[in-house]
């Protein structure tokens, strides 16, 4: 029988999730039937239904042709009052400057209330979320960002309270607290806020405007789509973001946070616009959601060093499921940011498609003994075309003025001291990569202070036909590779079960500086059992 879930309403809308059924997409196609009549068809596992009312009971049935049906009954969520933002005079004519008028609105809106972006395309520079309230983006509605710099506020990297003995940081920019321009929708210390609909938010960002000589700073650092800063309970659903000046989605020292549903895309060449950056954040849901950007599609961090050594939050607590990542360097990236760790992740049931790496680590020397990465599990999940599907760089040398010294770049042994980051258990199980193009797996610790444990099951490799060379890892001291096999160098305890490797050049496994290795892969190499030393 075919079973499902409801993992999210609203006064107006549910969510439902199917089990078993596939990765993100379903086996079959199914129907879904509202109080008895059909309501709509699909094929996702993850979806939503709209055009419900509030506080209104209904029977919703999911059935295929092949697995029967299942039913449940459940009341919509209770709304006090919608205002519609052309009541509070926004035109929607896509050139009038709405800000005010949706601005209004929102600070306007009661608790348990709606704010209601009817279709249209208003345009906006930053809007200021508030707690406790709904903002829906019909279908058709756009939120077209302007993209002139001094229509933007800037949001102060660090402040210093009267005393100078605390500070209150606002802005920030690939780890540091630096000043940025704010978001088209930003959050700062907001709680019990929905956003959803059908709608889109454009940011507007060309090679024109914010891409220009993107490395220059002028003013502040670019603005994200999505800010939120210190924020509880927050959903985003349904809505489409687009163009983005920087990172599209970014939850700053936030927790209880749920992504479902949603589509994320930027041009592949557009610069630093990954789709989710997750930054010291806890209990965090992404379920659904289809991305297609011009950088690593969700990447989890938390902060260089002076932020992770000041304020030691994690990235911790992270679920991933039931998403497409498609055309970004990294599928799911941790790092290289994470100078406080990274723990309790689990990505599952997920399609990796066209990216240049599945699952991607990024750390180096200088992170910090806080910098600890520990308990990642990826399982079911199917990849196709990625470049390499593991890779593991303990040597990233990009974003950071040192990358390229000797005490980033050396592989040889140096002092373990509070300068030095860690690795420690890794799982992927379950795991299909089809016509890959540089490598099975690129993994490489530090001498100093070995990955702790990785285990492999389950897990099939083969590559395409006709293969682009690339670098496996941004780190000094790697060529370009084409079809090569499995890399792995100074790991703890490896175990490996089930893992196949087909059509690559040369050997299928090269293993260096591994203490003890369990598994049929193996094929007598001489790997010492160290763990009782």
């Amino acid at each position: 029988m075919i079973k499902f879930r409801v993992i999210f309403q609203t006064s107006r809308k549910l969510v439902i999730e199917l089990e078993n059924q596939g990765s993100f997409y379903t086996k079959l196609p199914y129907t879904i039937l509202v109080n008895g009549k059909a309501w709509m068809e699909s094929n996702r596992v993850v979806e939503t239904i709209d055009g419900l009312k509030p506080d209104t009971e209904y029977e919703v049935t999911v059935k295929n042709k092949e697995d029967g049906s299942e039913s449940v009954w459940l009341r919509t969520n209770f709304e006090y009052v919608t205002l519609n933002i052309r009541e509070f005079g926004a035109k929607g004519d896509g050139e009038t400057d709405d800000t005010l008028a949706i601005q209004a609105a929102i600070s306007c809106c009661p608790k348990n209330s709606r704010v209601l972006v009817p279709e249209g395309i208003y345009k906006v520079s930053s809007l200021f979320l508030k707690s406790h309230i709904t903002l829906e983006l019909a279908e058709g509605a756009v939120l077209s960002a302007f993209t002139e710099r001094e229509k933007f506020a800037i949001l102060p990297g660090m402040i210093e309270s009267w005393d100078e003995k605390e500070e209150y940081n606002l802005g920030t920019w690939e780890g540091n607290p630096l000043d940025m321009f704010s978001a088209i929708i930003t959050g700062v210390g907001v709680t019990d806020v929905v956003i959803t609909g059908k709608g889109t938010i454009d940011g507007g960002a060309t090679y024109k405007n914010w891409w220009h000589n993107f490395r220059r700073i002028i003013g502040a650092y670019r603005p994200r789509m999505i800010f939120l800063n210190h924020c509880k309970r927050i959903t985003l659903h349904q809505f489409t973001t687009n163009n983005s000046p920087a990172w599209n989605i970014h939850p700053y020292f936030s927790e209880d946070l749920r992504f479902i549903h949603l589509d994320i895309r930027n041009p592949k060449i557009s610069p630093n616009t990954d789709g989710m950056d997750p930054e010291s954040c806890k209990n965090v849901e992404i379920v659904g959601t289809h991305f297609s950007v011009g950088d690593d599609c969700i990447a989890l961090k938390s902060g260089k060093k002076y932020m992770g050594k000041r304020y030691k939050q994690p990235c911790e607590n992270i679920e991933i499921r039931q998403c497409c990542m498609k055309d970004g360097h990294g599928s799911i990236t941790l790092g290289s940011e994470m100078a406080a760790g990274v723990r309790n992740v689990r990505v599952k049931d997920c399609l990796f498609l066209n990216t240049d790496r599945g699952l991607r680590i990024k750390t180096r020397r200088g992170r910090g003994n806080d910098a600890v990465i520990d308990q990642i599990i990826f399982e079911n999940i199917y990849m196709d075309q990625v470049l390499s599907p593991f890779v593991i760089n303990s040597f990233y040398w990009d974003c950071d003025p040192d990358g390229h010294t000797e005490y980033v770049a050396s592989k040889k042994p140096l002092p373990v001291d509070e300068r030095t980051p860690f690795i420690k258990k890794l799982s992927f199980r379950n795991i299909e990569a089809h016509n890959c193009h540089v490598c099975g797996a690129f993994i490489y610790g530090l001498p100093e202070a070995k990955i702790e444990e990785i285990n492999m099951e389950n897990i099939s490799i083969d590559y395409a036909a006709n293969p682009t060379p690339a670098f496996p890892a941004m780190m000094a001291g790697v060529d370009k590779q084409v079809k090569t096999g499995i890399f792995i160098s100074n790991v703890k305890c490896l175990t490996t079960k089930n893992v196949k490797i087909f059509g690559q050049d040369g050997p299928k496994w090269q293993v260096d500086g591994v203490d003890f290795w369990e598994g049929e892969e193996k094929n007598g190499r001489e790997i010492p059992d160290n763990r009782g030393m």
